[in-house]
């Protein structure tokens, strides 16, 4: 069933005869019905006509047995009266006196620029569909998003600007948000199509993303008077090339008096001689986020890598021996580490080790079984001796947010090799067992002031355990508030921290060796290995 009405058929006339497609005319009739879009454009247009050809008694397209020229143009005349108040002709009657702009090629739309033509036809999804196809992405569904030039806002504006004056004179009334979206109509029309072509549905919450940006040199300086008359609306940013954002835009339509639109911008709008052309089609798929724990048995390897002045000063790192893997088998374009604190490249991590996030980033492939992983996981511990990784699975975004949950509260366990100046005797170290809940200022280590602001953290050790060694060496172990520098609570850093364990036993005191035994992060949950 056809979706005008008889009341839609004044304003349908008018703008099929000022060049604006069968679509758009839903639109500005307010069809909000989906399947009337969906209908083939030449068969559209074919209704459409046949529904504008006949009125009463009164032939519109053919007339049979036409009035005088001369009343016919009074009639024109007095439908477009006042349209642009500046009196420069901007519209036109030609010979057969139906309404056009200076150009008379009205085969694209004066409005979308063709956006609801061709570029809504099989012809063009399979195009789009082939690309997809081509990209050699993984997915179940996808959101389709669109980026339409700027200047489509400034024609429809002026389009409105035309229909408002032709109701107001029917003592009707059409205002903005009464016009369906041009989004609104593309998606309508052509998400069916390529969820038909792809096999696969659209979702609006799909990872999975193919955009299609449009652009329309010909018509690109139709926003610049704007520009002159809503100076304040154009602001330059550093990631935008041009100041004519489509937000500027509807920003200084907005603001600009329809008085002053009418005397810079023709209404109608004229008819281009090109549809619009696309830039660009592209695929990308959200980033995807793998969790696991690491151990590090190498006391000689950062967690990342370790540059300093451009320079590599070793040649792995934990994060490149996970990540290499996961690239490879995700085909991602890059990633993201993260983890629940970080040690120090000489400082082992036992245990069941440090829990770490990895986000890749346009990953091709994303579909994974349990077992799948389970072998991803083997062949990263067999690759290196160095470290070895437990618990990896997939997770959410919004998981990650556990492991940095409270970390300031989160408790971390130690065992340190310490040196003294003095000999000592087992007796000499056996105090520190009965220390409880210890607090320690510590101003920011020299050896991070390059990295860290400079800033007084006041800590906790909570307990500590003593194994004597030798005359001059003894173990400690010993649980902390996460963030505690160890290295300086040990050897005072200058006296950067106090108290510290030099200062407590009244020694010169050093730390040899350094292991983390424990992070208590209950994150990412434990799997059956």
């Amino acid at each position: 069933m056809f979706p005008l009405t008889e009341e839609n058929k004044h304003v349908a006339r008018l703008l099929l005869n000022t060049g604006t497609c069968p679509r758009c005319i839903f639109r500005f009739c307010g069809v909000d019905s989906h399947a009337p879009y969906r209908l083939p454009y030449e068969e559209l247009l074919n209704e459409l006509r046949k529904f504008l050809e006949t009125e009463k008694d009164e032939l519109i397209l053919e007339v049979l047995n036409p009035p005088p020229k001369k009343i016919r143009l009074q009639e024109l005349e007095d439908r477009i009266d006042n349209v642009n108040q500046n009196g420069e002709g901007r519209l036109s009657v030609i010979e057969d006196g139906s309404i056009a702009s200076r150009n008379s090629n009205l085969n694209v739309c004066n409005v979308c620029l063709g956006i609801l033509q061709e570029f809504c036809e099989k012809d063009f999804i399979k195009k789009v569909c082939q690309k997809v196809e081509a990209s050699g992405f993984e997915f179940t569904n996808l959101v389709f998003s669109v980026s339409f030039p700027p200047q489509l806002s400034v024609r429809e504006h002026a389009a409105w600007l035309l229909v408002k004056q032709e109701m107001g004179k029917q003592s009707l009334s059409l205002g903005r948000n009464d016009i369906v979206q041009l989004k609104e109509a593309y998606k309508w029309t052509t998400h069916p199509l390529f969820s038909e072509e792809l096999g696969v549905p659209i979702d609006g919450k799909s990872l999975f993303e193919v955009s299609v940006v449009f652009a329309h040199p010909e018509t690109v300086e139709d926003c610049h008077f704007l520009g002159t008359i809503c100076p304040d609306c154009f602001k330059p940013a550093k990631n935008k090339q041009s100041v004519f954002t489509r937000m500027a835009v509807m920003k200084a339509l907005n603001k600009i008096k329809e008085e002053d639109f009418c005397k810079q911008f023709p209404c109608p709008p004229n008819s281009p001689k090109a549809v619009c052309t696309v830039l660009e089609i592209e695929c990308a798929h959200g980033a995807v986020f793998v969790a696991g724990r690491y151990n590090k048995y190498s006391r000689n390897l950062p967690q990342t890598p370790w540059i300093i002045d451009g320079e590599r000063k070793l040649e792995s790192s934990v994060e490149e021996l996970i990540s290499d893997h996961l690239l490879t088998v995700f085909k991602a374009e890059s990633f993201n580490f993260s983890s629940s604190g970080r040690e120090d490249v000489d400082v082992r991590t036992l245990g069941n080790g440090r829990p770490f996030a990895i986000e890749l980033v346009n990953p091709h492939r994303v579909h994974f079984t349990s077992q799948e992983i389970k072998e991803l996981q083997q062949k990263i511990n067999k690759s290196s001796n160095k470290i070895q990784v437990r618990d990896l699975q997939l997770v959410t975004r919004e998981a990650i947010g556990h492991m940095k949950e409270g970390e300031e509260e989160k408790t971390k366990t130690y065992s340190a090799l310490i040196w003294t100046n003095k000999a000592i005797q087992k007796k000499d170290i056996e105090f520190l067992n009965d220390i409880k809940d210890l607090k320690i200022d510590q101003k920011t280590p020299l050896r991070v002031l390059h990295r860290r602001p400079l800033a007084v953290r006041t800590r906790v050790i909570h307990f500590m355990e003593t194994h004597y060694v030798d005359a001059h060496h003894f173990r400690l172990y010993l649980k902390t508030q996460a963030g505690t520098y160890i290295k300086e609570f040990v050897h005072g850093d200058f006296g950067r921290t106090k108290p510290n364990i030099g200062l407590l036993m009244n020694v010169t005191a050093d730390i040899l060796e350094l292991d983390v035994e424990s992070v208590d992060v209950d994150w990412p949950p434990a799997l059956d290995d």
